[in-house]
């Protein structure tokens, strides 16, 4: 079978290569997101899945816009059974929609948490399961048809790194399920009373306050690389843990120091903090910072 594949980061990458290694599947084309600017020196730099479809001599198609009128016709020449479509970036327009069945992988469990960032809210919210969804898309975001679900469970210290890599290895095995069984699945159409939404992840959503340690907490979890947390001084939290869900404290009040970490109190609840790193300093042990202010149980870390 003929496959366009539309994708950009690593989760899309992954897929992109369990494709390109099937011996009934043909990747005729890929489309991913122009290559940006990185880094200090803001050098161009391609897609994971640009580097992969080169890598295999595949055509790469890189559209500012997949709306205008000369690149849906230059994708309309192209053979194609299927469309497979994950983490592209761009909405479809309704003539490549009827082109081909155009196959979305999207990770969570839709209805729920449609848009930009699900594995990262799912840990916001603090859920105990997620999975990735296959859809036929349609003109709306994140709203066709769902042709199959595999979900996972939710440990209560995963991090969205652990979770990214295993909602992958899942997505991968079920794109490939789906095109070689697709006649076989019968579309159910989502519930759109039940659907909720994520937004694109930004670096000020970092930003946190000893308000309510399990929150707080969910954000180290979901936020861990990127953006990370940080408190409105810059000061980055870089290894914490939950400590207590319970009691109200001061927030920012040191409550213990122990021989590697402090407990550090919030309005709901305490968190434990291992490591932390000033603006434009390197990343330390608690300890060594809060010597080096000269900071002592019950004053305030801000």
């Amino acid at each position: 079978m003929n496959v366009i594949f539309m994708g950009t980061p690593d989760y899309a990458q992954k897929i992109l290569e369990n494709l390109i290694e099937k011996e009934n599947i043909n990747v005729t084309a890929v489309y991913t997101q122009p290559d940006k600017p990185v880094g200090r020196k803001r050098v161009l730099t391609p897609s994971s899945v640009k580097v992969t479809a080169q890598n295999n001599n595949i055509r790469v198609i890189q559209p500012d816009r997949l709306r205008d009128e000369d690149v849906v016709a230059q994708l309309l020449e192209i053979p194609c059974d299927y469309i497979v479509v994950a983490a592209y970036g761009q909405i479809l327009p309704k003539s490549i929609l009827e082109y081909a069945p155009c196959i979305n992988l999207h990770a969570s469990i839709l209805p729920k948490l449609r848009g930009a960032s699900p594995i990262q809210q799912v840990l916001l919210d603090g859920e105990k399961r997620t999975g990735v969804t296959a859809m036929l898309m349609d003109v709306g975001l994140d709203t066709g048809d769902i042709l199959k679900i595999e979900d996972i469970s939710i440990s209560d210290d995963e991090m969205v790194e652990s979770l990214f890599n295993r909602l992958t290895d899942i997505a991968v095995n079920l794109t490939v399920d789906v095109l070689e069984n697709f006649s076989s699945y019968i579309p159910k159409k989502q519930d759109d009373k039940s659907s909720t939404h994520c937004k694109k992840i930004t670096k000020a959503d970092g930003e946190i306050e000893f308000d309510n340690a399990v929150s707080l907490y969910n954000k180290y979890r979901a936020f861990t690389p990127w953006p990370g947390i940080y408190l409105s001084s810059g000061l980055k939290l870089k290894k914490i843990v939950l400590e207590n869900r319970e009691g109200s404290y001061i927030p920012g009040k040191i409550l213990k120091i122990e021989k590697d970490s402090i407990i550090i109190g919030c309005l709901s609840g305490s968190i434990r903090i291992f490591r932390v790193q000033a603006p434009s300093k390197k990343e330390v042990d608690i300890l060594s910072y809060i010597n080096g202010k000269r900071l002592n149980l019950a004053d305030i870390l801000s």
